[in-house]
């Protein structure tokens, strides 16, 4: 019997892979950020691409604040071109993380978005920081 997941037929495992592994060349996830941020050094800035009001009011710990209307070359450079950016908003019903990831790939910049956002964080029983250490960085 048909129905909507069995209508069109996977593809072949080959094309699969390649596809699924394609995806963590732009993006990660809130555990693998996480696990990341506890290393001396996390390899990459979190940039919390939200207003300066939303990230005051709850950021992920090490988070930089730059709003993704707000990223310009002047922003960034404090950091070597080849620094890894990973950025993330409010959660998959906001865009600006892609907003954000799509400026900083302009600037050719190295960058990767973080799945789920602050909601995926939370909901992964990780803790929010609070206040305006807006130049705080996790590199």
């Amino acid at each position: 019997m048909s129905n909507a997941v069995t209508q069109v037929p996977a593809a072949p495992s080959a094309q699969a892979l390649q596809h699924f592994e394609a995806g963590f060349a732009f993006e990660t996830d809130c555990w693998d950020t996480h696990a990341a941020l506890q290393q001396e050094d996390s390899g990459f800035v979190l940039v919390d691409a939200r207003s300066p009001a939303h990230y005051e009011r709850g950021h992920i710990p090490g988070a930089v604040n730059i709003p993704h209307g707000k990223i310009i070359e002047s922003r960034l450079v404090k950091y070597l071109e080849s620094t890894l950016f990973v950025v993330y908003c409010a959660g998959p019903h906001c865009n600006g993380a892609a907003r954000a990831a799509v400026r900083m790939a302009r600037l050719g910049r190295p960058v990767k978005l973080m799945a789920g956002g602050i909601t995926g964080w939370l909901d992964e029983g990780f803790e929010l920081a609070t206040g305006t250490d807006h130049d705080r960085a996790a590199a």
